[in-house]
């Protein structure tokens, strides 16, 4: 038994995630179905992260048990070629340590969420990033997200349908630059609650509208209450961008 190490590139629109679900596709699905064509195994794939319906990914990390003697090459050019068409590749694939794991070994995940802020409707980023028209201060958006970097009790930015035993996370990272028209929010944590980033963008973009204050943000924070957020952003802007499993790896490019 080999235990490959896989790098996986995904548009998300087509999803209801990455996890396996009773209904529609998902991309751990259509990377087993492809896995089960090549090798005739029914193998479980188990990724650094479980992004929602309609979230891409540019580098998520997973990690599959082989029985079947091949090579790491052979099988990346196998699960690419029979995935299609569905807009999912494998861009690296290595053989890992057998006590590997691409979830509980992570010790950094990071996030990107991309705004486009202009007036004209998007067209090559539909889809792909949020469009708001009204104009935002990204300047004031990354000023109020100092509030939440560090450790805090993130009950108001996460899900009621979480799982998480406990809604206390470590936020390394959060940032928000301005280029051009597209605002770029980045977050970096050893793990998120479910919806977090998306709750926060949403919040600081009400800062960046000027309809909530730095201090508005952070009393939302303290308030510990899903009732006191302002909402949640949509899907599209949202990429899993790395995992990181060594704190000597290079992720300045993510």
């Amino acid at each position: 038994m080999t235990r490959f190490r896989l790098t996986i590139e995904y548009d998300g629109r087509p999803f209801v995630g990455w996890q396996r679900q009773a209904r529609g596709d998902s991309v751990q699905g259509a990377i087993e179905a492809a896995l089960l064509a090549v090798t005739g195994e029914t193998a479980a794939v188990h990724g650094a992260g479980r992004t929602d319906a309609g979230v891409h990914a540019a580098a998520m990390v997973a990690h599959v048990d082989i029985a079947r003697d091949i090579a790491p090459v052979r099988l990346m050019a196998a699960i690419n070629a029979l995935v299609r068409p569905a807009p999912v590749a494998v861009t690296a694939c290595t053989v890992a340590a057998s006590d590997f794991h691409a979830r509980f070994d992570c010790i950094e995940r990071r996030y990107r969420y991309l705004i486009v802020n202009r007036r004209a409707p998007l067209t090559v980023d539909r889809g792909l990033a949020w469009h708001v028209a009204s104009p935002l201060d990204a300047a004031a958006m990354h000023d109020a997200a100092q509030h939440l970097v560090g450790r805090h009790d993130f009950t108001t930015f996460r899900s009621v349908h979480c799982q998480a035993s406990s809604p206390v996370r470590t936020l390394d990272r959060l940032s928000v630059e301005r280029s051009g028209d597209r605002i770029v929010v980045a977050a970096a944590a050893r793990s998120f609650l479910h919806h977090q980033v998306r709750s926060m963008v949403g919040c600081l973009k009400l800062v960046g509208a000027g309809k909530w204050s730095s201090d508005d943000l952070a009393a939302a924070l303290a308030a510990r209450d899903r009732n006191a957020l302002g909402f949640n952003a949509p899907p599209d802007g949202l990429t899993f961008v790395a995992a990181r499993y060594d704190l000597s790896e290079d992720l300045t490019t993510s």
